[in-house]
């Protein structure tokens, strides 16, 4: 007789289609986005339909008990192995919220699919230090509590697998881009400015082989958020208020944009780990400017210029011969009109649209990814990561750990 839980993914993977709500906590630590996906299919012929959306904020005390623990050296043993667990309970209890106000049985739910919080991001190119530089990521949110406490079949720590097959864990969202949004006849380019800007360059399904390419571009919100939340306690700069009432600090932004990280032509990862507070900072210093002498409206204006340049910079790079490609924009920077209007100046030869063009709400579209990661992991085969060095082309990887309710 086979195992009732093996029994129960089996039953899955056969249905005709499968309802699955994906999860997605980024950098930013404002809250949880809550996706209820019907999906069919799998592969390339995977359809998804958005029924619900809802993204439940952390409280400011919540999210000041994350930054602790988020993208700094020294932290507290204790706290992230309490955290781990706290954060399954919290995101546990506002799924069955979310399901409640949707009139959602859970029992009609086959999966979640949690990213979790990422709490340190670390690619083998940032490890000056180590003797033996290895690709290293951390998300918390245990995936067996969200399980027990739901009753609801659980995926979570998806960005593993990607690093154990040779890449960096991220970014994942070319994985998904490529079998759910190439044109026919289209190139597409898919910017999503979350904390990171990160982008999927989709070619046409009429182009000869499939060079699609995904990488991440720099900072997109993150130094914004964190000058804001520094100088004026806000959690991010609404509607560019400040950044518009500054003046770029032409000198600053030349010495920020020389890192030596911009100039790496390929497909890379980074995290606010890297872009931080404390890096702006010794920039500043290094070419003596004392950040503290300077407008904080300046800054916040200088870094929302690196963001929109090296976003720019980074498409222009790799594909300067595709100036019809279409660009499509998801994440919070979307939001932000000053990033969105010097990124069309940056980018004069591109159409720029909001991700809703597309169908998907921009602000759903990464836990929608991470539904359409599990719905392969049940009834799929598996990604074909090329390009990364301990996988065969023609072998297909799945990502994520199963959890069972049980």
């Amino acid at each position: 007789m086979m195992n009732p839980s093996i029994q129960k993914i089996v039953n899955i993977a056969k249905k005709e289609e499968r309802l699955i709500i994906g999860l997605m906590s980024g950098t930013s630590l404002d809250g949880l986005d809550i996706a209820l996906c019907r999906l069919k299919g799998s592969g390339l012929n995977t359809s998804v339909y958005l029924e619900e959306f809802i993204t439940k904020p952390y409280s400011t005390g919540y999210a000041r008990e994350l930054k602790m623990i988020s993208s700094v050296e020294n932290v507290s043993l204790s706290e992230i192995c309490y955290q781990h667990t706290k954060l399954a309970h919290l995101h546990a209890n506002w799924i069955l919220e979310a399901l409640k106000e949707w009139g959602v049985s859970a029992s009609d739910v086959d999966c979640i699919a949690s990213h979790g919080q990422t709490i340190y991001h670390s690619p083998a190119r940032d490890q000056k230090n180590r003797e033996s530089p290895i690709n290293s990521t951390l998300q918390i949110g245990d995936g067996d509590q969200l399980a027990v406490k739901t009753g609801i079949l659980t995926i979570s720590d998806f960005r593993q697998k990607h690093i154990a097959a040779g890449g960096e864990g991220a970014p994942l969202a070319g994985l998904v881009d490529k079998i759910l949004f190439r044109h026919q006849t289209e190139p597409r380019i898919l910017l999503n400015i979350g904390g990171i800007g990160n982008f999927t360059y989709l070619p046409h399904k009429e182009a000869n082989g499939n060079n699609s390419f995904t990488t991440d571009t720099g900072p997109g919100n993150t130094l914004i958020d964190k000058l804001t939340q520094h100088y004026f306690d806000k959690p991010f700069d609404k509607d560019a208020i400040l950044a518009k009432s500054g003046f770029v600090e032409n000198e600053l932004l030349k010495k920020l944009h020389s890192d030596p990280w911009f100039e790496k032509n390929e497909s890379k990862t980074t995290g606010p780990e890297y872009f931080s507070l404390d890096w702006v900072n010794k920039s500043a210093q290094s070419i003596g400017i004392n950040p503290d002498d300077l407008p904080p409206e300046n800054i916040i204006r200088t870094v929302t210029e690196l963001s929109a340049l090296t976003i720019t910079e980074s498409i222009t790079q790799h594909h300067a011969d595709e100036k019809k490609a279409e660009i499509y924009v998801s994440g919070g920077g979307a939001h932000n009109p000053l990033l969105m209007s010097r990124i069309q100046e940056l980018l004069p030869g591109h159409q720029i649209h909001n991700f809703n063009q597309l169908g998907v709400d921009p602000d759903a579209k990464e836990a929608l990814l991470f539904a359409v990661l599990a719905n392969e992991m049940l009834a799929g085969e598996g990604f074909l990561m090329s390009g990364l060095k301990d996988v065969n082309d023609s072998v297909r990887v799945n990502l994520g750990k199963i959890s069972f309710p049980e």
